[in-house]
């Protein structure tokens, strides 16, 4: 029974890390949009579904999910087609990028030949028709036919007149003939011929001479689509048997039957064929929008569809099914407040102009997510680009800033206020209509920092008491450009200039209604101007020493100044840090767009060429993630934000979310709840081991019972960890071991104990 429960323990650990609740210390996790389908196959009781990001599939008998991604198996980002192979229950991925995976039950095959090739010409792959061990893909050079056994290339057929690459949109074999659509229309080749000659290659119908689209066959049916018109292979000629009062998107067989996936006006529908073209049904639910495949099984169709994901139908009703998930990337801030990470969906291009994104504000929390936008509350369908978040502890609500629609509150008990013509805020100059809010930040006293980009007065603060004030920020600055605000353990308001105008410290003195005092002081590049490594200010941080951290387009600045960042006389400092044999200014050739703080002061900061880990003196580099050698999505970091329970770190990247479950976490003045995981320790468990809830930096020991020293860390924050292995990296025998704890005083101690099993 015992042996059961460690397994269990064991297995849980796996479906961590494969994005069902947060991952073990080292491990990642994706939080990739679920809700958009691209394609869709069955193998028996189960759907495959291909996204636009990666693959899931569904157990209709267990109605259970498991997602495919980067995080646990693929090689890519950005599925292009996917393809099928009953005979052998292969599924073969074909990224955007060319390269293919190659999927049978938990391992993946990566066949890079054709992203490789030197080969020049669009790679790009259309369609993917499977079988027996073989792939054929069609592609912008021609078709590329796959050895599935020995995962490569067997060969590349072009099929055009003249011997020369040519665009092929499907494959298919009909009656020991290989046929497919090209833009010279329907070509074919005996199978028994060499295709990889182009002279065996010959027009199909020569009354047929523009483009088709695809090809299918089912042995003894052939059909052809050709614009919005369905042909079958008739007394050697292609005969029209449907002609689609709209626009058709695929069509795809299904046992005897054709599936036009359809676009009707607005609308969405599958509609399906008997062989010679009658409707047989119509499958045509609202929640049809585009429809890009579909399939039967089991007296319903399953439909694969771009804007509303997975749908299953019976003809009037569908229901959608899909991963939880975010509706989309999220390209605007992240952060976490009330134990709840809160996501801005939406960006501004790098002019600042708008982006007209309307996915809202996403929340995650208890495990799930879910979002405020225009599809869910009606209301706000005027707010787009949401770009900035911030909580306010007094209320309970979340504050989130629209480019252009205001301000957007949401209450602890979910009603929705805006704030814009109501309110302080206002337009910007020669826009009248649009009240772009472009930045968030809550103060110590719960008051509602705001950047109200482009106005004549574009700092505001909505006190905690619900009064208002509002600033003009005295200097000049391009188009009165202002964006993310952060605010310092000293109370003073750290003000990002977009457009290359800097950075901007406003200091209110005894209070934000006394301006006899207040202070502003204005950064930029150079010595004597306070001497930022550039003017092009992306973000700033706040450490644990109250240094403020600046990214800059040329590396980072820190402000150490505290309370006297003011004055004069301070200048940032422009730290140099020691890498591979070589030191240099920090990411001075590196644009830093996000910073983040962990809970042992060490910084993580996000560019254009992926993610770093640096010390809390940033002088020492601890990882550096790239989507090359990481399950990192993408290597444009957007967005940072830090569990500070947990230690895991939010990434938005261009490609989506995902997480890196950190060594550190927040820690306090004294130990709290302190929790060792994974506790007891199973004998194949090779992870690392947390001890979690100590006071920051903590001395950590660990002996065995009879006080036999075996391992001592510092805490980073409030967690220390362990590999599980003693000082000469053997792993400890079964067994009960101690674990001592004391603060860095060495006056708030605890023990605890860690179980090895066998």
């Amino acid at each position: 029974m015992l042996r059961c429960m460690y397994l269990m323990a064991v297995l849980l650990h796996w479906n961590l890390s494969m994005g069902q609740g947060i991952p073990p210390i080292g491990q990642w996790r994706e939080h990739l949009p679920w809700n958009n389908a691209l394609q869709v196959a069955a193998s028996g009781n189960t759907i495959i579904a291909a996204t636009p990001y990666a693959v899931f599939t569904y157990d209709i008998s267990e109605a259970s999910f498991v997602r495919k991604s980067k995080v646990n198996g693929l090689n890519e980002i950005g599925v292009g087609a996917m393809g099928y192979d009953k005979a052998t229950g292969k599924t073969i991925i074909a990224y955007k990028n060319s390269n293919i995976d190659v999927l049978l039950d938990d391992r993946t095959t990566n066949i890079p030949d054709i992203r490789i090739s030197s080969v020049q010409g669009d790679k790009t792959v259309n369609r993917i028709l499977a079988d027996n061990n073989k792939a054929w893909l069609s592609t912008g050079l021609g078709v590329i036919v796959l050895d599935l056994v020995k995962n490569e290339v067997r060969a590349t057929w072009k099929p055009s007149s003249i011997g020369n690459a040519v665009a092929v949109y499907g494959t298919c074999f009909y009656k020991d003939t290989v046929y497919v659509a090209t833009a010279e229309g329907v070509r074919r080749s005996a199978v028994k011929d060499d295709p990889s000659d182009y002279r065996n290659w010959t027009a199909a119908d020569p009354a047929l001479t523009s483009k088709a689209d695809h090809v299918l066959s089912d042995n003894t049916n052939l059909y052809t689509l050709a614009g919005n018109r369905l042909l079958k292979w008739s007394a050697n000629r292609f005969i029209l048997v449907y002609s689609s009062p709209g626009k058709i998107i695929s069509a795809d067989l299904s046992g005897p039957f054709v599936l036009i996936s359809e676009q009707v006006g607005n609308r969405g529908r599958v509609v399906q064929l008997d062989a010679v073209g009658n409707i047989v049904r119509l499958y045509q639910p609202s929640e049809v929008s585009k429809p890009m495949q579909a399939l039967l099984l089991n007296g319903e169709c399953w439909i694969a569809d771009q804007d509303n994901g997975l749908l299953r139908t019976n003809g009037s009703t569908a229901e959608r099914i899909y991963p939880n998930s975010p509706i989309n990337i999220a390209s605007g801030e992240m952060k976490y407040f009330n134990s709840t990470l809160w996501a801005a969906a939406g960006t501004v291009n790098e002019a600042w102009n708008y982006s007209f994104n309307p996915n809202g504000v996403f929340r995650f929390g208890g495990e799930r997510w879910d979002g405020y936008n225009l599809y869910v509350y009606p209301k706000i369908d005027s707010l787009l680009d949401y770009v900035t978040v911030t909580g306010q502890p007094s209320t309970g609500s979340v504050f989130a800033g629209s480019y252009g629609g205001g301000l957007l509150e949401i209450t602890a008990d979910g009603k929705l206020n805006i704030f814009k013509q109501n309110s302080p805020l206002q337009p910007a100059i020669g826009d009248p209509g649009s009240y772009r809010v472009s930045g968030l930040a809550t103060d110590a006293f719960s008051n509602i920092w705001i950047a109200n980009y482009g106005s004549p007065r574009n700092l505001h603060v909505k006190k905690a008491d619900g009064q208002w004030r509002s600033f003009s920020i005295p200097f000049f600055h391009l188009e009165n450009a202002v964006s993310q605000i952060t605010v310092d353990e000293y109370d003073q308001k750290w003000i990002v200039s977009p457009k290359g105008n800097g950075l901007f410290l406003y200091n209110s003195g005894t209070g934000i209604d006394n301006l006899g005092d207040d202070r502003w002081k204005y950064y930029r590049q150079g010595k004597g101007n306070g001497n930022l490594p550039s003017s092009t200010v992306y973000c700033t941080a706040v450490d644990r020493n109250g240094f403020v951290w600046v990214g800059t387009a040329k590396g980072i600045g820190i402000i150490t100044c505290g309370p006297e960042a003011a004055n004069s006389n301070c200048e940032a400092i422009l730290p140099v840090v020691q890498q591979d044999n070589f030191a240099g200014f920090l990411f001075q050739d590196e644009e830093v767009l996000c910073i983040a703080v962990d809970g042992a002061n060490r910084k993580w900061v996000g560019t254009r060429n992926g993610l770093w880990l640096i010390s809390e003196e940033g002088d020492k580099v601890i990882y550096r993630f790239t989507k090359e050698n990481s399950a990192l999505l993408a290597n444009e970091i957007s967005a940072l934000a830090i569990d500070p329970v947990s230690g895991e770190l939010f990434i938005g990247t261009s490609s989506g979310i995902c997480s890196f479950r950190g060594t550190a976490t927040e820690g306090g003045e004294k130990h709290t709840n302190v929790l060792v995981y994974p506790n007891p320790v199973p004998s194949d468990y090779s992870g690392t081991i947390g001890i979690r809830g100590l006071a920051y930096n903590s001395m950590v020991k660990i002996t065995e019972p009879d006080g036999k020293l075996v391992y001592q860390v510092r805490a980073q924050g409030g967690q220390a960890t362990w590999n599980g292995k003693d000082y000469k990296g053997n792993r400890v025998s079964s067994g009960v071991y101690l674990v001592f704890a004391a603060d860095e005083q060495n006056i708030d101690r605890l023990v605890t104990k860690i179980f090895f099993v066998k």
